[in-house]
């Protein structure tokens, strides 16, 4: 699934194609994804230019004078910019044109979404109970510290949940909490303030590190550019259980925690 890193990749990879340039035409090919596609998107789209481009949590903003098109890549989904006479794909459902290229979205699953909202969209029911962009001045030790207060739920979950945090998925919560030294099963509640100080550096800088190196490659995900991530390439626990700790040495371990699979080292996390 395409997490905070790849979407913020995809987000940087298109903007200098889409931005401040206007809508020729729309080609919708299949209005089914997660919610059905506004049947009246093509008029309210066609000759408006895109103003904005900006992303939260795992949404794409896409500003018009008219509204804001939200979009979610959804577990297979990608934005990439083609020419208007490269034939479609199968799985290619949404073409939005800009003269002699256009932004095609592909998503196989069709579990991704494309929303358009009229107004704030940051007020819409899917924005407006999110918690801060982890990447921002607003996310520090401090905040996640007050907000673990009394909580049993495990460290791994209460980080992945997007009413504390958005944007951290499966991928980089093991790769952080393996970098902060701290068991994925520990209570968020039992956690010190000094240790969440370190946890939020951690999370900062693996987020940063993945978005510098385009993303993390899993099955079939792409950047705006169509050309993969390689933050898969550097990862220290997931994907990796059963080998050597990169640190200790220790065989590393597997687990679920909440239908998702967690690899840690019991040596190095407490």
């Amino acid at each position: 699934m395409p997490e905070l890193p790849e979407v913020e990749t995809t987000r940087q990879g298109i903007s200098p194609h889409v931005l401040n340039k206007r809508v020729k035409s729309i080609v919708v090919r299949q209005t089914q994804l997660r919610w059905p596609i506004n049947p009246t998107l093509p008029e309210l789209l066609t000759d408006q230019r895109l103003k904005t481009l900006d992303r939260r949590g795992k949404y794409l903003l896409f500003g018009f004078v008219r509204g804001t098109l939200l979009v979610h890549l959804g577990m297979s989904g990608s934005l990439r910019i083609a020419q208007t006479n490269e034939v479609p794909r199968k799985h290619d459902h949404v073409d939005i044109l800009f003269g002699d290229h256009c932004l095609r979205y592909h998503d196989p699953r069709r579990f991704g979404a494309m929303v358009w909202v009229e107004g704030d969209p940051y007020q819409h029911s899917l924005l407006n109970k999110l918690g801060p962009e982890p990447l921002s001045d607003g996310f520090d030790g401090l905040y996640m510290f007050q907000r673990s207060r009394k909580r049993s739920k495990d460290i791994k979950n209460f980080i992945m949940d997007s009413h504390i945090v958005v944007g951290v998925g499966n991928i980089y919560a093991n790769e952080a909490l393996f970098h902060a030294g701290i068991r994925p099963t520990k209570a968020a509640g039992k956690i010190s303030a000094k240790q969440y100080d370190g946890l939020a550096k951690e999370i900062k800088r693996v987020l940063q590190n993945s978005i510098k190196q385009g993303g993390t490659t899993l099955r079939d995900f792409v950047g705006g550019d169509g050309k993969p991530g390689y933050f898969a390439q550097t990862l220290f626990v997931y994907g990796r259980q059963g080998e050597d700790c990169k640190h200790c040495g220790h065989s590393l371990k597997e687990i679920r925690q909440a239908q998702r699979t967690t690899v840690y080292c019991t040596r190095c996390q407490r």
